[in-house]
């Protein structure tokens, strides 16, 4: 959950866009309002905007985004629950408030607006308004168990130059990949085959690897330079817990085929079921002589990072 905040001096230009038919506007909330067409709603607002003349910008216009994967929860119920909520956190109460949902873009999302002369006549705060807000919209997303999305993942990578295109590309294939692979030699060659060259990075002289560069396009970048996540230890640690993850299914598996057995009637996910599986199963086994020596790669030089430890 995300929003952005404008303040302007036309109520009749924040309404006629927030109720414009092409949006496929709903309006979940009205209050102090006389609601009965868009002219009558913007002269509610201007009407009571006329109580402190001195605020040329009496105008509030919110939008509140939300991630494409909690579409299905966000019911307009709950979406309107959610837009009061947060005002009251912000401190917008006591006012004329407008909030309208939209379904012209793929992820839910709702467009408030409020009039910043309360029913009393004083003004509404804006102070620190964005850091307040930025506050409040975590803390919402986190209460409601709303989808977290990174700011990478929010990135509209279409709009990106380089070398941040190819900064956010590696990013993307990155993060299938790790999740994916069990080993490094796995992830060398799934990143290959979509024009990523990896190399290690070692410490000093040795042969101790420390670090990574993963090269596209021309551009080379560091693994944590990336994404946090994608340093040589956290990539180092993810793939050892698809290693267990793996082992794991597979002495399930192994266990379960010296069973007897039944076949069950079909219960209309067996698909989803067997793709999930599929997550954890390596589909390369073309390279299990180079895995192997990759293995004993990885194996000598963690022997000599102990040998040295030992001698000093």
């Amino acid at each position: 959950m995300i929003a952005k905040i404008v303040k302007g001096s036309s109520f009749r230009g924040v309404v006629n866009y927030i109720l414009d038919k092409g949006k496929d506007a709903k309006i979940l909330v009205c209050d102090g309002l006389f609601a009965e067409n868009k002219d009558t709603i913007a002269m509610s607002f201007e009407a009571q905007s006329k109580m402190n003349p001195k605020v040329t910008k009496p105008v509030g216009h919110i939008s509140l985004a939300f991630h494409k994967e909690d579409e299905h929860r966000l019911t307009d119920r709950a979406m309107a629950g959610i837009a009061l909520e947060y005002l009251k956190e912000m401190g917008i109460t006591d006012t004329q408030v407008l909030i309208v949902r939209h379904f012209d873009k793929e992820h839910p999302h709702v467009h408030i607006a409020f009039n910043r002369i309360a029913n009393n006549g004083r003004t509404i705060s804006d102070r620190n308004e964005r850091i307040r807000s930025a506050r409040i919209c975590k803390e919402l997303t986190r209460k409601y168990n709303l989808y977290f999305a990174s700011g990478k993942e929010r990135v509209k990578q279409h709009r990106l130059k380089e070398p941040d295109k190819t900064k956010y590309g590696l990013y993307t294939i990155l993060k299938s990949e790790v999740s994916r692979c069990g080993n490094w030699n796995m992830l060398a060659t799934n990143l290959k085959k979509q024009g990523v060259d990896m190399r290690f990075k070692n410490k000093g002289n040795s042969d101790e690897a420390q670090g990574l560069v993963f090269i596209m396009n021309g551009y080379s970048f560091s693994g944590s330079k990336i994404d946090r996540r994608f340093s040589y230890s956290k990539i180092d640690a993810a793939l050892e817990r698809n290693r267990r993850t793996e082992r794991m299914e597979m002495q399930w598996s192994s266990h379960h085929e010296e069973l007897p057995t039944f076949q069950p009637k079909s219960r209309g996910n067996d698909d989803l079921y067997n793709s999930s599986i599929g997550l954890f199963i390596p589909d390369n086994t073309d390279g299990q002589a180079e895995e192997n020596r990759f293995e004993e790669e990885l194996k000598r030089r963690s022997k000599k990072k102990r040998q040295r430890k030992i001698r000093f």
